[in-house]
């Protein structure tokens, strides 16, 4: 799935994270499965987990640069969240963007997600710096 996020839907509200952008509705979301979405002219993945709760990372896979991570393999490390790339298998913290495998690997661009009145609000700007 893919979601296009139109820059007019920018929510201003105040926060650490900046303004927020509506990128869908928490119902367009399956649990355990990505879901690809343009924020301010960036690929996001969002992952809806089995908690209730929505991640967002960058979709480019730093390893081999293909849009790929919201087609990864979702999953856990002991309390952890984590997305698998597709690809050739990295692991990485959902929360965070650190690479767990390997452990020195790069960490991916991570965005604050809420939810509010069913609408999915990805912060306009990644909290890291991350690969581009």
């Amino acid at each position: 799935m893919s979601i296009e996020a139109d820059p007019a839907t920018a929510v201003h509200a105040p926060g650490p994270a900046g303004p927020w952008v509506a990128v869908c509705r928490l119902q367009d979301l399956v649990p355990e499965r990505g879901a690809a979405a343009l924020v301010q002219g960036e690929q996001v993945a969002l992952f809806l987990l089995v908690d209730g709760t929505v991640r967002a990372v960058q979709h480019q896979d730093p390893f081999t640069g293909a849009h790929v991570l919201a087609r990864g393999i979702v999953g856990t490390r002991g309390t952890t969240p984590t997305v698998a790339s597709p690809l050739h298998k990295q692991v990485f913290d959902l929360r965070t963007g650190v690479c767990l495998d390997p452990a020195d690997g790069p960490t991916l661009r991570s965005w604050a997600v809420r939810v509010e009145d069913g609408l999915v609000l990805v912060a306009d700007a990644p909290r890291n710096g991350g690969p581009s």
